[in-house]
């Protein structure tokens, strides 16, 4: 048990690690946070911060030393500093989960690999395997970088105009995905939560829009049938379960297309 009065470490200083610790602090708890910029949203909230690279591995092994568990608080944390941390400190949720999230490829193949309905898919790591996944899953498409691309950003359409190369460039000639173009009817979110002992709880599926490829307005309880919801907490609760996750998720699912 990770009692009031403890001290948890978060690696990141962002929005989301804010309101984590104004909760946190609420809760009786101290809070420690690490990043690589001073005065972050966390920091102005946090006991103490540690301005430090995430690459900076004693750095993270002395942080986690000070603490009595570490989260963090977006998926860009490279999964070397939680393993680091993991040496020290009780991590939640675990390295796996973040190494997983954090990759498009290893996060799709994942959810294939457990039965999970995906967007066909194929991975590109130059101008020619571009092509040869065009060749494959046909236009229109998505080229996506396989990892630190958010909000719309680090993805291209291909479309039946688009120069192959200038796209692959485009996106810096980085290891990318490329996706089937599919059309979707909507996007579902459930929140779960997971102990240490296995049990888990769902909340009931959100329906997000979007605009600009950025989220705008959350629907919450989403207008979608009984089985349509029954499915999407399944999922969660199989991914969940996969990652041995302990912590509270989010699960992005897009309804009446079997993608993920």
């Amino acid at each position: 048990m990770i009692r009031p009065g403890s001290t948890i470490g978060v690696l990141g200083g962002g929005q989301l690690g804010r309101m984590f610790a104004m909760a946190a602090r609420r809760l009786g708890y101290r809070v420690h946070t690490l990043a690589p910029e001073h005065d972050t949203p966390t920091g102005q909230i946090a006991d103490v911060e540690v301005q430090a690279s995430y690459d900076d591995l004693d750095r993270i092994r002395a942080f986690a030393r000070g603490v009595d568990v570490v989260t963090f608080e977006f998926e860009n944390v490279p999964a070397a500093a939680a393993a680091a941390a993991e040496e020290h400190a009780i991590v939640r949720p675990n390295g796996r989960a973040l190494e997983t999230a954090q990759h498009r490829i290893r996060e799709k193949t994942f959810l294939t690999r457990h039965g999970l309905p995906v967007t066909p898919f194929v991975q590109v790591q130059s101008a020619g395997d571009l092509a040869a996944a065009v060749g494959r899953l046909g236009r229109p498409a998505v080229l996506k970088t396989a990892a630190l691309g958010y909000d719309g950003k680090g993805q291209i359409r291909i479309t039946g105009d688009s120069d192959l190369a200038e796209a692959w460039h485009a996106l810096g000639a980085r290891e990318a995905i490329l996706e089937a173009w599919v059309d979707l009817e909507c996007e579902l979110s459930v929140i779960g939560a997971r102990a240490v002992d296995g049990s888990s709880v769902c909340f009931g599926p959100i329906d997000n829009a979007h605009q600009h490829h950025i989220l705008d307005v959350s629907f919450a309880p989403a207008h979608v049938t009984t089985q349509i919801a029954a499915e999407a907490i399944e999922a969660t609760r199989t991914v969940m379960e996969a990652l041995e996750y302990v912590g509270v998720t989010g699960q992005r699912s897009q309804d009446g297309l079997n993608t993920c």
